[in-house]
């Protein structure tokens, strides 16, 4: 089945939105690895319903007007990935989690590390918010999007917190 794609210009890039029709496939940065998320075919698609919602989404978090995400998505991974994918949706808008607390959410307690490597192949940044995972004194590890726009995406989710509409 081939995907459909937009661009979404944002605040920290431009972002290319893939979507099958069971949900949002992955979100990607403009410089990113095609080995961390591997998709296959893609065609451009304005009028996409799941790219529509996403796009919508999107624009009203950066607007600093939602705080949870509600397009379906469609995470493609292995089983654990999938899991440590679907904890990262647990973490509320302007908190942080280490890698320890994750991984300890899904009983690995001693999965620090793997969940680390999952986190890094997460396909849906942002929405599935791998920004908010930090090491366990607090200091900001490796994202997909580099690691000032993770903190960017973490500032601007306090702010937002701090001044509400």
């Amino acid at each position: 089945m081939t995907l459909a794609h937009i661009i979404f210009p944002s605040p920290v890039g431009e972002l290319t939105l893939v979507a099958s029709y069971a949900g949002l496939v992955a979100i990607l940065w403009e410089d990113d690895d095609p080995a961390r998320v591997r998709l296959g075919a893609r065609t451009a698609s304005s009028d996409h319903p799941i790219l529509e919602a996403a796009r919508a989404q999107l624009t009203d978090y950066f607007a600093g007007r939602l705080q949870t995400f509600t397009v379906p998505l469609d995470f493609r991974g292995t089983a654990f990935q999938r899991t440590i994918w679907a904890a990262l949706l647990a973490i509320p808008f302007g908190e942080t989690r280490s890698y320890g607390d994750i991984a300890h959410a899904v009983g690995r307690p001693t999965a620090s590390r793997a969940v680390g490597a999952a986190n890094g192949r997460n396909p849906i940044s942002i929405i599935a918010p791998c920004h908010r995972v930090v090491g366990a004194n607090g200091a900001l590890t490796g994202f997909a999007g580099g690691v000032e726009t993770k903190r960017w995406l973490l500032d601007f989710e306090r702010k937002a917190l701090e001044n509400p509409e």
